[in-house]
């Protein structure tokens, strides 16, 4: 989720669903009760039912954007997810990451940071023509925030993840800056510690690290996120050994060590990279987990035990991941005119 999520499919496409069908099948020969995170209070302000009264047709609204992006690009998809994910850690959820720098300005906005350069253009589609249709329909009323919260819900769901309702309030935020972008997104290589020192900051627990980082039960990386665990791992230079060697076998064939095409994708969950499951973490105790950040979270006695109950039970695993999102999506949240904005165009200020 903090990394590239499944990047468009170029003219390697071919190639690289031949190396994924291949390695799919070695890997499904061999490999085919969580505890809910404790959320705090979201702010009060947020309600389900805040838009009922002025614009009580927005989910369905929503839903068709989303519906019909998710049949003519699933991409979209994680593509989104991702951009709610990388909008909450900077600034809160606010639509920062959606605001496109001015020309000529000095300062680039977030979405320009080197960061944020591989969030994929299907998510900004999406929130764009559903904003588009929402202010058809409901003039100045709904912000760019609840509908990024909103469409990133549908994904999850239509992915086959479960439904959950989604508080809603958000202003838009007014300040949008690349240099706040580096320290607030967590790294393929961070370790625990790092990891729960970044969500920690932003009020998320060590359960809510372990189940948010279910979303890379879906989507795809590029591989200059994992390069290092092929050839040089911790500077080493050697391959990280808690891999699997038929992965890492796999993936270098795919991610030569130079010279390689930087267009060419890997799953981060080999044995269903399309579907919202809990089949994550059954990979990460398998040492099929893509990037350094999520084969840590089995490695570490203290995100252990939480990997092997989600990887147990589906059901348990959708429970909290609902709750996690609600709770990642109340941070930083903005209210009033002194803060927020309701933009009309999601890329500008208003």
């Amino acid at each position: 989720m903090y990394t590239t999520i499944m990047p468009a499919l170029s003219s390697s496409s071919s190639s690289i669903c031949t190396f994924l069908l291949v390695f799919l099948l070695v890997v499904r020969a061999s490999n085919c009760a969580a505890k809910a995170t404790k959320s705090s209070r979201p702010p009060r302000q947020l309600s389900v039912d805040y838009y009922a009264k002025k614009c009580p047709q927005l989910e369905q609204l929503v839903g068709s954007v989303t519906s019909q992006q998710f049949k003519e690009a699933p991409v979209s998809g994680p593509a989104t997810i991702r951009l709610f994910f990388h909008d909450c850690f900077v600034e809160g959820c606010d639509a920062s990451v959606l605001i496109s720098t001015n020309p000529g300005s000095k300062e680039l906005a977030e979405k320009d940071a080197e960061d944020n350069k591989d969030l994929r253009v299907e998510g900004f589609q999406t929130i764009s023509k559903a904003k588009d249709l929402v202010e058809r329909k409901c003039p100045g009323i709904v912000s760019c925030a609840d509908i990024l919260a909103i469409a990133a819900r549908d994904y999850v769901h239509l992915a086959g993840g479960p439904y959950y309702q989604v508080k809603k309030g958000r202003w838009d935020g007014k300040i949008s800056m690349a240099s706040r972008v580096p320290y607030n997104i967590p790294r393929a290589n961070f370790t625990i510690d790092q990891l729960l020192k970044l969500f920690n900051s932003k009020g998320l627990t060590l359960e809510d690290l372990v189940v948010l980082s279910g979303a890379h039960t879906f989507g795809f990386a590029h591989c200059k996120q994992f390069a290092s665990r092929l050839y040089n791992y911790r500077g080493t230079k050697q391959p990280d050994p808690g891999m699997d060697p038929r992965l890492l076998k796999a993936l270098k064939m795919s991610c030569p060590q130079f010279g390689g095409n930087p267009d060419i994708i890997a799953p981060f969950d080999v044995t269903t990279p399309f579907l919202f499951d809990h089949a994550y973490y059954g990979n990460l105790e398998a040492k099929l987990g893509l990037l350094a950040s999520d084969q840590a979270l089995f490695l570490d006695p203290r995100t252990k035990p939480l990997v092997q109950q989600l990887g147990k039970d589906k059901k348990s695993f959708f429970q909290a991941f609902s709750i996690a999102m609600e709770k990642m999506g109340s941070i930083g949240v903005k209210r009033g005119r002194r803060h927020g904005e309701t933009r009309r165009v999601c890329s500008m200020h208003t």
